[in-house]
């Protein structure tokens, strides 16, 4: 077993979020590193389970993850549902034909994504799936990038999704899934967790 690893009768949904470090390093930095979770194996799994239990009964024909921590998730989620996974760049990464769509990402900077074109077709069902979802001006584009290829969007995915109003858009238009419980939503929309106060580095 993993360290930080919990037997399977006392893991809860999100369990894991207390893995995840805070910002270390100022402002230019988001406020905290998911990405410590998945460095747990038990963790990867049961973040990945969580994310996919809404759609186990949907249809889905391709998981598409944003880059680039996207790629994580959305990797173990196709790999766990059987399905392929599209990768969405940034744009300049992709040496065959794509479909381009500008976006405002967390920081308020203005950025290009991609998607190669020779993969989606009208119709096609896409999960898609980011890290997190804070101001939602990155899912956004995606959506609409898929959107615009013909794709439907079937749901979308991400380890937590802020109460902003980008992120509030995403809860009312499409069908989703986050990992954090109810009682700790709270905490993320003010952007800190209790479990800080027992991270050690």
């Amino acid at each position: 077993m993993d360290a930080f690893s919990l037997p399977g009768d006392t893991r809860h949904k999100g369990w894991y979020l207390a893995l995840m470090a805070p910002n270390m390093k100022g402002p230019t930095f988001a406020w905290l590193d998911p990405s410590r979770l998945y460095c747990n194996s038990q963790a990867l799994a049961d973040c990945t389970s969580d994310l996919l239990a809404p759609f186990l009964n949907d249809t889905i024909d391709l998981v598409a993850g944003i880059d680039a921590m996207g790629f994580i998730l959305g990797a173990c989620a196709a790999t766990t549902l059987g399905k392929g996974f599209l990768a969405i760049r940034k744009a300049g990464h992709l040496c065959v034909p794509t479909h381009n769509q500008g976006y405002s990402d967390y920081t308020g900077r203005e950025k290009t994504m991609e998607v190669r074109l020779d993969v989606l077709k009208p119709g096609m069902k896409v999960l898609l799936v980011d890290q997190w979802i804070e101001t939602g001006g990155t899912m956004k584009a995606a959506i609409q990038l898929l959107e615009k290829l013909g794709a439907t969007v079937v749901g979308v995915a991400a380890v937590a999704i802020e109460n902003t109003e980008g992120g509030k858009w995403i809860k009312d238009n499409y069908k989703f899934s986050h990992c954090i419980p109810e009682e700790l939503q709270s905490q993320i929309d003010h952007k800190h967790l209790d479990s800080f106060k027992g991270f050690h580095n």
